[in-house]
């Protein structure tokens, strides 16, 4: 989303998007005025629940096709982990009710770039850019971001920006959404202005941000939030001083949360009032987090360039600057990036330093340990050597996503088909419980046709396209399964599954283009 070959065509996706789901909103609201309730109040009936999570569902089905959309299992479980106590503490606290909890999606999900940035968009999505996580010094300050967008989506702060600005006609409207999402993908301010087009930009692109009492509430709510969910409100104080540091020694256009969220020494302070007058527990650097840090700090960036730079890193960091667990992360950074590059015998040595460091600085850390094992793993995958990926994660006996997706990914380079259909099954077996896993059923895909099951390979390629919202490229998928299953020698079962999954698609797709277009669709017509 950096390069402009990859924002702009998403940019323009969303305005079409985004312009044709705005105009089924009813137009009432353009006379409403923007009255933030008591905490817990609901928003104006102007815009209900059911119109905004179709909006925010129809603004991901662009994002999640998208390069830059980043699915790493290892990385996602780590934000997962902090977003979910953050989601039941609202809830607990009142600021989430029964409607929007089974309505929304509630659904944090990463973005490869390294802007420091992160956003809410309607229906319960929240973004996460791999830069803001690089700057993190600890679970707390993550949290702290987290729960003021997610502060902004339980207030209904975007309903209210949409139904708030009775100055605003449809068209600025759909700008001024389309502005917050190119805003926090772009790399500069110029290319977020350039994706809002019409004679009301201008407009539009006064609207971008939150109004000063919503970033308000935001922080209030959100640092009741964190707090509420076991994390240190001096998180939020901490982050507010690293942005801000950030803003004044660096900024040349890559901090567009900066600007979204303004941090004025008001906001700062009330930060730290919120404190209160006791001593604050000092922030704990935990070393997990330091190496899904540096592992954000790779990902983040797919240059060449920018991986032989944290190549370097298997040298360390100033020991007089450094704590134990920052010379780990050190050394994870360059073995990550050595992996990268296929420098393989570096990356033995910088993992091997990396593991022995772990021994001598926290060797009671499971989780430190289990991150370096999924290293291990995948420097393994890069090799072509399944046998060793296999045995690294031998010592995690558990069977979550991260270490299914692994083993997964191991299998595609093995030759045994024993050990490539265990893996396989175990895949199906997930997708069973967790259908709308995109991810999952895309390598799944893989695998099938690895073991030369084209029936099988196709409806999970289906599943794939319907999980990521594209009902349409399902559709067909599922049809051609179907011709497929017309041969001699096919699995009848696994077609008549496809026949009855296709039957519920296409009444899906029906139902959709009902809410869409309730005097009937015109000719033509398909979902965005």
């Amino acid at each position: 989303m950096h390069a402009e070959a990859a924002s702009k065509p998403l940019a323009q996706r969303l305005l079409a998007t985004l312009c044709a789901g705005l105009m089924l909103l009813p137009a009432a609201p353009l006379q409403a005025q923007v009255n933030l309730p008591a905490l817990g109040d609901s928003v104006s009936d102007d815009l209900s629940i059911g119109a905004e999570k179709r909006l925010g569902e129809q603004i991901m089905r662009q994002i999640r096709p998208d390069p830059d959309y980043l699915d790493d299992p290892l990385l996602l479980e780590y934000v997962q982990g902090v977003w979910s106590p953050l989601v039941e503490a609202a809830r607990r606290q009142g600021n989430i009710g029964d409607d929007t909890h089974e309505r929304f999606a509630w659904e944090a999900f990463l973005v490869r770039d390294r802007s420091v940035n992160a956003f809410a968009l309607p229906g319960g999505y929240v973004g996460v850019h791999l830069g803001l996580i690089a700057i993190t010094s600890s679970r707390d300050e993550l949290a702290s971001v987290l729960g003021h967008e997610l502060s902004h989506i339980t207030q209904r702060h975007i309903a209210r920006r949409i139904v708030g600005d009775s100055r605003s006609s449809m068209a600025a409207m759909a700008g001024m959404v389309l502005g917050l999402i190119a805003a926090s993908k772009a790399g500069s301010v110029d290319l977020a202005n350039a994706a809002i087009m019409g004679s009301q930009a201008a407009a539009a692109q006064a609207s971008l941000n939150f109004s000063r009492d919503m970033e308000r509430e935001a922080d209030r709510v959100g640092f009741n939030v964190m707090v509420g969910a076991g994390f240190k409100g001096l998180g939020m104080v901490s982050m507010f001083e690293r942005m801000d540091q950030a803003y004044h020694l660096m900024d040349s256009g890559a901090y567009p949360y900066l600007r979204s969220h303004p941090l004025t020494t008001e906001r700062i302070g009330d930060a730290r009032l919120r404190l209160g007058t006791e001593a604050p527990l000092a922030l704990e650097t935990s070393p997990e987090h330091a190496l899904m840090a540096a592992r954000s700090r790779v990902l983040m960036d797919a240059r060449a360039e920018s991986w032989r730079q944290l190549q370097g890193m298997d040298a360390g960091v100033r020991q007089t600057l450094a704590h134990g667990h920052e010379q780990l992360a050190a050394r994870y950074a360059s073995a990550l990036a050595s992996i990268k590059l296929r420098d393989f015998s570096r990356a033995e040595a910088a993992l091997q330093q990396a593991e022995q460091l772990q021994r001598q600085t926290v060797p009671d850390d499971a989780r430190v340990r289990r991150d370096l094992v999924f290293l291990r793993a995948e420097l393994a995958h890069a090799r072509g050597d399944a046998g060793a990926g296999y045995l690294a994660l031998s010592a995690l006996p558990e069977k979550s996503r991260a270490v299914l997706m692994m083993r997964g990914q191991l299998a595609q380079v093995d030759k045994q088909p024993e050990r490539v259909r265990a893996a396989a099954e175990a895949l199906q077996t997930h997708v069973s419980l967790q259908p709308a896993d995109a991810g999952a059923w895309g390598l799944l895909s893989q695998l099938w046709t690895q073991l030369e099951q084209p029936l099988r390979a196709v409806r999970a390629l289906g599943e794939s396209r319907a999980a990521m919202g594209d009902l349409n490229g399902a559709i067909d998928r599922l049809r051609s399964g179907l011709r497929l299953s017309r041969t001699r020698d096919a699995d009848q079962f696994e077609a008549s599954v496809i026949d009855a999954r296709l039957r519920s698609l296409l009444y899906e797709r029906r139902q959709m283009l009902l809410e869409m277009y309730p005097r009937g669709a015109p000719p033509g017509a398909e979902l965005p």
